[in-house]
């Protein structure tokens, strides 16, 4: 069962980078995260939390799922965005998983991860285990890494039979 409690830094000190409403907190079984209840829907996860409800077995991140929003608020996604927590850090937006389905913010600062309404939701179909995200992650690595050093090995050939051909 969710709970929504104070602030960790005292009662309406990190805002939506998002929205600007103040964040609430709510608890999702072991972890507590920051919520914008009632406006914009979006979620403040602190370094390694999110890797607690990421995944669709895990049950805990899905109270998660429907927080509660003011449908009339749009989100401009394009607008780069604060920590709430470091306040003066701007976050990176990025591909969540090799997959390239879902964008995150993500402080370079603290570590911490912010979801706008919906992206929860997207990261966790997108795979089902740790080890599938892994195996992902390898496989497409391994694709481009691998296509990459074969053309170094190949340039490097040249060059070398170049270089015999001059002396």
């Amino acid at each position: 069962m969710a709970a929504t409690v104070d602030s960790r830094k005292g009662a309406g000190s990190m805002k939506c980078p998002a929205c600007g409403n103040v964040l609430s907190q709510m608890m999702a079984g072991d972890i507590t995260v920051d919520v914008c209840k009632g406006q914009c829907g979006g979620v403040w996860f602190d370094n390694f939390e999110l890797r607690k409800v990421d995944e669709p077995h895990e049950s805990a991140g899905e109270i998660l799922l429907d927080i509660e929003r003011n449908e009339k608020i749009i989100v401009d996604h394009s607008k780069r965005r604060r920590c709430p927590k470091c306040d003066t850090i701007i976050m990176m937006r990025h591909f969540y998983s090799v997959k390239q389905r879902v964008e995150a913010d993500e402080c370079p600062g603290c570590g911490g991860y912010w979801l706008d309404v919906g992206e929860l939701m997207a990261i966790r179909k997108e795979f089902k285990t740790e080890e599938e995200r892994r195996k992902a992650a390898e496989e497409y690595f391994a694709e481009i890494f691998d296509t990459h050093l074969t053309g170094m090995r190949a340039q490097r050939s040249d060059r070398r039979a170049s270089c015999r051909e001059r002396v």
